[in-house]
């Protein structure tokens, strides 16, 4: 059976449990486990590239289509054409939020 410890430990907070020390420690290396295997999984879904839609950009960079246009242009912000569709590297905007030279 798999249950949920913190809603039985808020249902019953005066419940004994009883555990050898080596379900203890395998108790342990499975919380360590899990928390490093979701830490993975979020640095990995930080890094993965998006491509924004042309008005998401404009919107996220709070900047006018023309803008768009010209950066395009000088090469500061160039677009990908994906799927027949003008599209950004989210890599390319968030390194302009950030500060990134023009």
């Amino acid at each position: 059976m798999n249950y949920n410890l913190v809603q039985l430990a808020k249902e019953c907070p005066n419940l004994q449990v009883t555990i050898t020390l080596g379900e203890l420690i395998e108790a342990g290396k499975a919380i360590v486990a899990d928390a490093k295997e979701s830490l993975e999984q979020l640095i990995t879904d930080q890094h993965a590239e998006t491509y924004p839609s042309k008005q998401k950009v404009m919107e996220l960079l709070d900047v006018s289509e023309a803008t768009l246009w010209r950066w395009a242009k000088n090469g500061y912000l160039v677009p990908l054409n994906v799927g027949g569709k003008r599209r950004y590297r989210m890599s390319d905007v968030n390194r302009i939020l950030k500060g990134g030279e023009q």
